[in-house]
């Protein structure tokens, strides 16, 4: 891989709904890395769980409280993997999406990183430098499915429509 960097794929995404989704996001970042002949790891799919952990912000919009908590939970959980692994560095490809903010990205990276001991959020603005324009000729390079919505309900929804959660 290039300058001596071997990326190992950790795959957690609890916030995907609903499970078909998860299964068709889940299935393609496999193949991705396959094809690659990277370490792919399939994180655990608790969506109940995800869901209580972001209880209370159900009613925020895109970009909103809810996020950066998906984010925090999602990155302690790989900064988690990471240290499982002996490596150092973590990273997400949650930066390349022009639809989330790098802001908030980082600041979750960065929690993450002080909640492990020993690892490092590798902060990285995916979509400068022609990386954004790299990211949509490699979707079509490889067929890749490309989703239209972050993948969490509450995304998806109305604003009309109940949101609500009990916490346990």
């Amino acid at each position: 891989m290039q300058h001596g960097i071997r990326p190992v794929i950790f795959y957690y995404n609890p916030n995907i709904f609903p499970r078909e989704e998860y299964e068709i996001r889940k299935q393609e970042s496999k193949r991705h890395a396959e094809s690659l002949g990277l370490t792919w790891i399939d994180g655990d799919y608790d969506h109940e769980q995800w869901r209580q952990d972001v209880c209370g912000l159900e009613g925020e919009p895109e970009r909103g409280l809810r996020c950066e908590q998906c984010f925090i939970l999602r990155l302690k959980a790989t900064a988690l993997q990471t240290k499982k692994l002996g490596l150092k560095f973590f990273t997400t490809t949650l930066a390349s999406s022009r639809w989330k903010s790098l802001e908030q990205i980082e600041r979750a990276g960065h929690v993450a990183e002080q909640s492990v001991e020993g690892t490092v959020f590798w902060a990285q603005n995916w979509r400068k430098g022609g990386l954004y324009e790299r990211r949509n000729q490699l979707l079509k390079e490889y067929g890749f499915y490309n989703q239209q919505y972050c993948g969490c309900e509450f995304s998806r929804r109305r604003p009309d429509e109940p949101q609500g959660c009990k916490k346990q």
